[in-house]
């Protein structure tokens, strides 16, 4: 089978193959069906996009079996997909479906509450699982492949448009053409020997690029079928991995460790998976899954702009993500002036003890694949300053040349694989009537990715009441699900920098050490003192998972070891 350079060439060549080609609890579609449930669906959308339109939907579902059906929709239409996620609240919900132009919303009854009072003028909203649906898609009954074109589905044509957050604050719709998408598929197989016969495993979420980019695609790519979980279940996953025969998953560093807390069982490793590939599982982690399942967990570093790309190689040390892809040339470079970050040195024990001079951020100087963001000429601007691509993440590169993720830029999060900006949060908090100025920052998170960590200054006269702010924070409509902070530092006056901006760098430095102003979220919401105890154990439990290393751009008080 040769190369395809369209995602849409992908799906068409689906029809006629009636192997099982599509799994989620008690459905199984065929190949040929699943081709031929998209050319249904690209039909139906072709009478619902206005003339002039963009050829834009947003799809607000779970991993359901619409969901592929959508995107190989869009592929053989020439339209775009905008993956919507359900844990955005209110105006930025709003925000996100018409930023990206979106005039069909496909979505679920379950997500219905969250449309409720948005004001979405000239967007269908389609919800899947009512009879009207069906009734919708009848009359397309019998349509094929290429039936129906909205727009020419070359390479150049955009499929995804994926949101990810940056220094701006306002997430951005990062574009993937059809041609990089099967590109990346096509990579995949290669790499991982994709077979025909393999079950790729879907329980990250389809709006997001690590499912659509480094699962779906390559098991389309490669003629292997795909079984969906509609949201990721730590205690649910073997169950589904026997039932479905699944050899493939992807993953982010928080489900690796989830899956470690469920309770060991003596048949851990009887189940067909071979092969897990993902991002942040940590080389601790990543060594208890294999020896506790028997699954070897492949890192790789990537983002859905596309613009650098890492690759783990055999020879990779085990704290490393890798080097570099070969279309790449990247370089770890100070963020302010460009040059280059020494080569990192380490101790006996394999510890960073340079961290201040070889810590910066990775940049790509060479051809990116980066096609850009959805009407944000800014944000294109910045991501490419100097003809380089700056990718927003904090790297060390050792003498040989691999790469050591060392956390992200000030104003980046990414809480349990979610993306957030500061900016957005601060927003919210500077609501906070009781609050005279709000920052926030990321701290490295024990297990993978980061925290969130809040810096208060009180209006003078009064103090900082845990339970007012929780109360606080559980009344705001449009705080997303991971954007409540982890830690609230409350400071006597916010620091600034010279220029009166808000110094988060110093900020981050000293992110939780200062224990006699700390307060910290528990499972319930409520926020407690953050006290000496409270810090050991934390430190113990970055210690455990191998990333004690990442506290090393964190200011230490005297006579503390981490």
């Amino acid at each position: 089978m040769g190369s395809a350079g369209t995602v849409a060439e992908l799906v068409q060549r689906q029809w006629g193959d009636h192997r099982p080609g599509l799994r989620s609890e008690d459905t199984v579609l065929s190949h040929h069906q699943v081709a031929s449930g998209a050319a249904v669906r690209a039909a139906l959308l072709a009478d619902l996009l206005p003339t002039g339109s963009e050829p834009h939907l947003g799809v607000l579902l779970d991993n359901t079996p619409e969901f592929p059906l959508w995107l190989s929709a869009a592929a053989l239409a020439g339209a775009a997909v905008a993956g919507i996620n359900p844990t955005r609240r209110g105006a930025e919900l709003a925000r996100d479906i018409l930023h990206t132009d979106c005039r069909v919303l496909i979505t679920e009854r379950t997500h219905l509450p969250l449309l409720d009072g948005l004001d979405l003028p000239g967007v269908r909203v389609l919800v899947t699982d009512i009879d009207e649906y069906a009734e919708l898609l009848a009359p397309y009954t019998g349509a094929k492949p290429g039936d129906t074109v909205l727009a020419d589905p070359g390479p150049g044509t955009r499929m995804l448009l994926y949101f990810t957050s940056g220094s701006t604050g306002a997430p951005k719709a990062a574009i993937c053409s059809q041609g990089r998408l099967a590109a990346a598929g096509q990579s995949l197989v290669e790499h991982f020997g994709v077979r025909r016969e393999d079950i790729h495993y879907i329980c990250m979420p389809m709006f997001h690029g690590n499912a659509v980019i480094a699962d779906w695609a390559p098991a389309l790519a490669g003629g292997a079928a795909v079984a969906l979980r509609r949201r990721f279940s730590a205690s649910g996953f073997l169950d589904d991995v026997r039932t479905h025969g699944a050899t493939y998953f992807t993953y982010v560093g928080r489900a690796v460790q989830y899956l470690l807390a469920t309770p060991e069982r003596p048949d851990d490793r009887e189940h067909p998976l071979r092969l897990g590939f993902g991002t942040e599982a940590g080389a601790v982690d990543a060594a208890r899954f294999r020896e506790r399942f028997g699954v070897r967990l492949v890192e790789g570093y990537g983002s859905s702009e596309g613009g650098a790309a890492i690759q783990r190689t055999p020879d990779t040390p085990e704290r490393a993500v890798g080097r570099a892809a070969a279309r790449d040339d990247l370089a770890v470079v100070d963020p302010e002036t460009g040059q280059e970050r020494a080569a990192a040195v380490f101790d006996a024990s394999g510890r960073l003890i340079n961290g201040v001079d070889a810590i910066g951020e990775l940049v790509n100087r060479g051809r990116t694949p980066f096609e850009g963001y959805w009407r944000n000429e800014a944000a294109d601007a910045d991501r490419l300053r100097g003809g380089w691509y700056w990718t927003g993440d904090l790297f060390f590169r050792d003498a040989d040349g691999f790469l050591y993720f060392a956390g992200r830029t000030d104003d980046r999060l990414r809480v349990d694989s979610e993306n957030l900006a500061a900016a957005v949060i601060e927003n919210i908090l500077s609501r906070w009537e009781d609050a005279a100025a709000v920052a926030v920052y990321a701290v490295p998170d024990p297990v993978a990715g980061d925290q969130v960590m809040a810096a208060l200054a009180m209006r003078e006269g009064v103090a900082f009441d845990p339970s007012a702010f929780a109360a606080f924070l559980g009344a705001q409509t449009d705080l997303g699900t991971k954007m409540a902070p982890r830690f609230v530092r409350i400071v006597p006056a916010m620091p600034v920098t010279a220029t009166n901006k808000v110094h988060r760098a110093g900020l981050r430095r000293e992110g939780f050490w200062d224990a006699g102003s700390v307060w910290w979220r528990g499972r319930g919401g409520a926020y407690d003192f953050f006290g000496g105890e409270q810090l050991a154990a934390l430190l113990s439990e970055y210690e455990a998972h191998g990333r004690d290393g990442l506290l090393l751009s964190i200011k230490r008080p005297p006579g503390a070891d981490v």
